[in-house]
């Protein structure tokens, strides 16, 4: 165990790293750190742990937070590199420092003019032969400059720096982290090695049935403490700010070839005659390992203690390069808010505007749109770097939307604000004031993502109410008003129509027309208002002039003449949501 000289010296040293890092600590704070309870539990596993062991994993290029991990150590102790090499000092008798280990084969002698000179390791430190330099915080960025963290306070603080150039307003934050899946190889196939060759030692026993900690979970642990004292808030895996760090393997995009091709010649090695240690060969190029039989006998050795491995064999006949990883993981940073979303309802007062940005052959179709309407003027209100509208149905372009409005959701993508009730009334305010008064909204209000849910609730058995103009070649009869009136809930079939079959599929749909009532227009006999409720999905045109038979019955058909529709309001769209 560390004398209580050796705990004071690693937390002062953990602070002046903080220090560094511009971060006081309070005494909540410090379980950022390992405290003196932390370092006697860390201390007595290195204490059950070979030193033969770390030795030789330490030589085989491995970094000791890893050491740490394949030990099965658990919780808050992979912030301090240096810390956790310190403690493994008494245990192996004498200074270590994992950055000037050479990797080597595996069971073949240590040969000493392999070790690098103090001032080699700091031209070209060694990246670990697992983690690739995550558990190092060491790492390429998007400038591809190579990065060195001595602690995770310092990494967290650089992360930090970048949350908040971003200018995003939070409460809390969630930290994601992707690691290339290389990483889990790399470490199951040095996991299959230990247990082939210390699998009869008691400190390994004892600790076979434990759960490790991964890579991603052990940088996560580093991280969110120091990063929620730097950004004032805490962690929350239910936030909807999110913090990703993206490990890239090195030199991916330019080995993926050769990787496939080294996967292969594992593959094909497996069909010899050579037992399952034989087929396990392999080697990590540029940090990847190349077989992916590793992978699953690796994980069946060391989760299986009875897998049927011959006690007999020694390490030597279990050889596979771990060559030296000369370059880390290339770390993208990116911070963003799931999606928000703001729900209402709006109305069109232009024959000439579509719903939805429409063009035909790079020509622009109408003067505008409703989404671009009412996105361009919330895309700046709440930062956000783009938007997605969606509406419960649609009206023709020359179809004008009345009444209560139709239902809509704007869904924000990366708002870096989240606009309040006040923000949400000066949007709508701005939208019903513009000069042109094409569109209006109104009852703007924030919902989560279960405003999808309301809008697709009514969405199949909602009604909806027009108002046409409606001309007949004939005139009006108080018999045709009659015989309109009178058909309550009546059954039509409408074939796709004629004017949509180049996008529709051919079908047959059966719909519902609930009622109809015919209001006169005094001074004409031909022409007429049309009011009717229909269910959703109804193609009101062709029911007004019969599609050429595809669609049946037709007003034209009820009433024995021809029938056109010369203009059609939606009035009324029935549906309870986004309501006053």
């Amino acid at each position: 165990m560390l004398n209580e000289t050796g705990d004071t010296r690693v937390i002062n040293d953990c602070e002046a790293a903080a220090a560094a890092a511009k971060v006081s600590f309070s005494d909540d704070d410090r379980r950022m750190i390992p405290g003196e309870e932390d370092m006697r539990i860390l201390s007595d596993a290195a204490s059950k742990v070979s030193p033969e062991a770390v030795k030789d994993l330490l030589s085989l290029g491995i970094c000791i937070g890893c050491i740490f991990r394949l030990s099965w150590v658990r919780g808050h102790i992979f912030s301090h590199p240096s810390i956790l090499l310190s403690i493994f000092n008494p245990v192996i008798g004498e200074p270590t420092d994992s950055s000037t280990h050479r990797p080597t084969k595996i069971g073949e002698n240590k040969d000493p003019g392999s070790v690098h000179s103090s001032q080699e390791s700091e031209r070209e430190p060694v990246i670990c032969s697992i983690c690739l330099g995550v558990l190092q915080f060491t790492y390429f960025d998007d400038q591809k400059i190579l990065v060195k963290k001595d602690s995770a306070v310092e990494l967290a603080a650089t992360i930090a720096n970048l949350v908040k150039k971003e200018g995003h307003e939070f409460d809390d934050f969630s930290l994601e982290v992707s690691i290339p899946s290389v990483i889990t190889e790399n470490e199951n196939v040095v996991l299959f090695y230990m247990k082939k060759k210390y699998g009869s030692e008691q400190w390994f026993q004892e600790k076979i049935q434990s759960e490790r900690i991964s890579a991603k979970d052990a940088l996560k642990l580093s991280l969110c403490s120091p990063l929620g004292k730097l950004l004032g808030v805490k962690s929350s895996v239910s936030s909807t700010f999110r913090i990703r760090l993206t490990f890239a393997p090195p030199g991916a995009s330019s080995k993926n070839q050769n990787i496939t091709e080294k996967r292969q010649e594992c593959k094909r090695r497996k069909t010899g005659t050579e037992n399952s240690f034989s087929t396990v060969h392999g080697s990590l190029i540029d940090g990847i390992e190349c077989t992916e039989v590793t992978t699953s006998k690796a994980d069946a050795g060391i989760r299986k203690p009875s897998d049927g491995l011959e006690d007999h064999e020694n390490s030597d006949s279990f050889k596979f390069l771990l060559e030296k990883v000369n370059q880390p993981c290339h770390l993208e940073f990116h911070c963003y808010r799931t999606h928000i979303y703001i729900g209402g309802r709006y109305l069109k007062y232009s024959r000439n505007v579509s719903q939805t940005r429409w063009y035909i052959d790079d020509e622009r179709m109408g003067e505008a749109s409703v989404e671009e309407i009412i996105g361009s003027n919330i895309l700046p209100m709440c930062l956000c770097d783009n938007y997605k509208f969606h509406a419960a149905g649609r009206e023709d372009i020359n179809v004008r939307m009345l009444g209560s409005g139709r239902p809509f959701l704007v869904e924000i993508q990366n708002s870096r604000h989240v606009p309040s009730e006040a923000l949400l009334k000066e949007i709508e305010v701005k939208i019903n004031n513009l000069e042109n008064k094409l569109v209006k909204v109104k009852n703007l209000k924030l919902v989560g993502s279960h405003g999808w849910s309301l809008m697709q609730e009514g969405e199949g058995e909602k009604q909806k109410q027009y108002a046409a103009l409606v001309w007949i070649d004939r005139p009006l009869t108080d018999e045709d008003i009659e015989a309109i009136s009178s058909s309550k809930d009546m059954q039509i079939l409408q074939r796709t129509p004629i004017r949509v079959l180049h996008r529709r599929s051919p079908l047959e749909r059966e719909k519902i027309i609930h009622w109809m009532k015919i209001e006169k227009i005094a001074g004409s006999s031909q022409y007429f208002l049309l009011h009717l409720c229909t269910q959703a999905g109804t193609y009101i045109k062709e029911f007004v002039h019969g599609d050429l038979g595809r669609t049946h019955p037709s007003v034209g058909s009820i009433l024995g003449c021809r029938a056109e529709i010369l203009q059609l309001d939606v009035t009324d769209v029935k549906m309870d949501c986004f309501l006053d």
